[in-house]
């Protein structure tokens, strides 16, 4: 009993791990990782904008906190470094006559509060620098254009995040699973993807690839090799009008590297299909790219998908997303091979077969009447 539990046990963990070994997870993300760079990484800081851009919200926000609470801080102690150096402060008794550089700076906090109304150009009225000291101009200069500075980088960072092409990715989906099944005559593997915003990804574009491990007849293994994959739209593969979800397919033929593959040795192959939707977001014209990507488990050998669209008594066309990933089970051939084979042999039969031992001889023809 306990070697039946952990056979199973072990079973399940390779089955999840085989699951989760992939490079492009079902979101689009990659599961990849870089080792021994020998390019220092003070390489990212020379572009900052992308760095910034490619960083985690909770990294990005504590950055956004940290430049401004941190300049704050900053310009605050030389403020009041400036009060200290001009003897502003009531710890010094200044006399009656005496005027400031900065007026009602008390201590290290008014300080602080004078960098920040500085900053973010607040002008309470109630502390302001005064033309006694060429050091508190210069430094009231400085930091009105540092903080210019500070609030367009980090304010645009902010807003470029929120309105990258991304996000728009997020609002286009693949099918869960991918379907092989004939289609036309032929045997197709078939991809619904469906657009859920009205307005439409313009110009776009849609291709795969296989990824596998192959080896060379040199001998040399090649991990993660790529294999163009070419999908069709009945309305044609460029220039998509994706108003509606629309059903992709590849055709298996002999070019084609499922073509050796059946329904019973499907499991057993390791590949990955990873397949590419690129468009111009039409509200932007910013470039959009989604992906997703499918393993032998996630492949369904003779299956189509459920209809989606229908049309409302209104005379209106309704999509119903819940037959979205839903597949119905179809006759298919176990693979291509055979199915070519079938066609070819209905072919030969229509057309007849040659005997080549056949002779045909010719008989003259007598009559025994006579005139």
């Amino acid at each position: 009993m306990f070697s039946y539990l952990r056979e199973r046990f072990t079973s399940h963990l390779r089955e999840h791990s085989r699951r989760r070994a992939r490079l492009v997870s079902k979101d689009g993300r990659c599961n990849i990782e870089f080792g021994n760079v020998e390019q220092s990484r003070f390489v990212f800081l020379i572009d900052i904008w992308t760095t910034i851009l490619d960083l985690r919200w909770r990294y990005k926000m504590t950055i956004f906190i940290s430049a401004f609470l941190g300049s704050w801080f900053l310009f605050g102690l030389l403020w009041y470094a400036v009060a200290y150096i001009h003897k502003d402060l009531p710890e010094f008794n200044p006399s009656i006559n005496h005027t400031p550089c900065v007026e009602n700076i008390n201590g290290l906090t008014s300080a602080f509060l004078f960098s920040l109304e500085t900053q973010v150009t607040i002008g309470y009225g109630f502390r302001c620098v005064t033309e006694q000291c060429a050091t508190a101009i210069f430094l009231l200069i400085f930091q009105s254009i540092l903080g210019v500075i500070i609030n367009s980088f980090m304010c645009g960072a902010i807003l470029a995040k929120i309105s990258r092409s991304k996000n728009r990715a997020k609002t286009i989906t693949f099918s869960k699973n991918a379907v092989i099944s004939k289609r036309g005559g032929k045997l197709c593997l078939l991809i619904r993807v469906a657009n859920l915003r009205k307005s439409l990804l313009i110009g776009s574009h849609i291709y795969g690839k296989l990824l596998k491990t192959t080896i060379t007849p040199e001998g040399e293994t090649i991990i993660l090799d790529q294999v163009n994959i070419e999908f069709i739209v009945d309305a044609g593969n460029e220039n998509l009008f994706f108003i509606s979800p629309l059903t992709i397919y590849h055709i298996i033929d002999k070019n084609s590297p499922f073509f050796h593959m059946a329904a019973e040795t499907l499991l057993q192959q390791d590949f990955e299909l990873v397949v590419f939707l690129d468009g111009t977001v039409e509200a932007t014209s910013a470039t959009c790219q989604v992906r997703t990507s499918y393993i032998p488990e996630e492949v369904l050998w003779g299956y189509r998908f459920a209809p989606i669209v229908s049309k409302t008594k209104e005379g209106k066309y309704r999509v119903d997303f819940q037959n979205f990933s839903k597949t119905v089970a179809v006759e298919t051939p176990h693979c291509a091979f055979c199915l070519y084979n079938e066609k070819e042999a209905k072919a030969k039969e229509k057309k007849g077969y040659d005997n080549p031992g056949f002779v045909l001889s010719e008989v003259n023809e007598t009559s025994d009447t006579k005139m």
